[in-house]
């Protein structure tokens, strides 16, 4: 046998993914344990290792992008990137998923829900019509300048128009420039990223100057696409004005004369993509005794769209922190993230528990002085 017939077939890349973010992985499986899907099932399937392993053989065209398993587990992915800073390899697991649901949800393939909210999010119109009438932070005009400008966020403006209220009386005289799009983090996630690139582009066109954004997985878009300079998550900027010493007057939060007891659900991209987690904990705990829940860094299950997508198992993966919720005898959980915010409102009410669900901001306004 000759030496070339010794050697082991290598695979030939079809080159549908970026070769040196697929080769990454070492395959060593620290992300095994930080995996949401994997604790549930113990399946090497529904791990990060083994997903990769999927999208090599799609690479390497041994399965084809529309194989059943191929396609189950891009989709049963929660995308939270709990595995990104564990592994030691550096692997960008976001962006491979990315790619991978650009191919597996590509045309006919593309699931109806998710093919629906991102026709749904193109129509700057009527996503502004929404805003004016649930309620939103009132747009100031055209951009004026390069300053810090408020971005008011496609979903929260409808589902939650408190927050956006809440920010311009936490930081008066904030620019909130109108014409505001969707920033695409919902394609990007859900099987069009290009048109999320492009999305998070023009809206970098509406805000020309700092984008000050309150969900934590818009952050992580925008800094991917327009740079760190350009995003700032609430969060932060509060932490940063306010140590400069324009902190307004907060008060204590009390329930009952006691300071309220509120613990934090972290936005999984804010807190693995961007290792933004210290700040929301740190303002918490100026108007309140601060709770660390034990799950606070692991995905609640909403994921973007998919609690819409799949709902049964966005439920298997919350019911273990309602039950940490539950046993802390907590006032308020604060969320940075209106999806995380809308799964765990809708969760807490399933189960009829007497535990408030707020944006940090919401929160914070509460202990501004009346």
């Amino acid at each position: 046998m000759t030496a070339s017939q010794d050697r082991a077939p290598v695979d030939v890349s079809l080159g549908l993914f970026d070769q040196d973010l697929l080769a990454a992985c070492i395959s060593c499986g620290f992300c095994l344990p930080a995996c949401p899907t994997y604790k549930l099932t113990l399946d090497e399937r529904s791990t990060p290792r083994g997903r990769i392993t999927l999208m090599r053989a799609v690479d390497a065209g041994r399965l084809p992008a529309d194989d059943p398993t191929v396609r189950e587990q891009s989709s049963y992915c929660l995308g939270c990137r709990a595995c990104e800073p564990v592994c030691p390899a550096g692997v960008q697991y976001g962006a491979l998923l990315e790619t991978w649901r650009d191919l597996t949800w590509s045309g006919s393939r593309t699931p109806p829900v998710a093919a629906a909210l991102r026709a749904g999010m193109r129509m700057t119109p009527a996503l502004s019509a929404a805003g004016r009438v649930r309620g939103a932070a009132r747009t100031t005009g055209r951009a004026r300048g390069d300053g810090v400008q408020l971005m008011l966020g496609c979903v929260e403006r409808s589902l939650f128009p408190g927050v956006s209220q809440a920010v311009t009386r936490l930081l008066p005289g904030i620019e909130v420039p109108s014409g505001q799009g969707c920033c695409g983090a919902l394609h990007a996630h859900s099987g069009g990223s290009a048109e999320g690139h492009h999305l998070a582009e023009k809206l970098g066109d509406a805000l020309p100057g700092t984008i000050l954004t309150t969900a934590g997985g818009c952050a992580a878009h925008l800094v991917n696409v327009l740079g760190r300079h350009r995003v700032r998550e609430l969060s932060e900027h509060l932490v940063e004005v306010w140590s400069g010493g324009d902190a307004p007057a907060l008060g204590e939060l009390l329930v009952d004369g006691r300071r309220a007891r509120v613990a934090l659900q972290d936005s999984c991209h804010l807190r693995n993509g961007l290792g933004t987690s210290a700040q929301p904990r740190d303002l918490v705990a100026r108007v309140a005794d601060y709770v660390e829940l034990p799950s606070a860094g692991a995905c609640c299950g909403g994921a973007g769209t998919y609690s819409l997508l799949r709902p049964d198992d966005a439920a298997a993966v919350v019911a273990p922190k309602l039950d940490e919720v539950e046993s802390l005898d907590l006032d308020y959980l604060v969320v940075v993230n209106p999806v995380c915010q809308r799964q765990l409102v809708t969760s807490l009410r399933r189960r009829g528990s007497r535990v408030r669900v707020l944006h940090l901001a919401e929160l914070l306004a509460l202990a501004l002085p009346t």
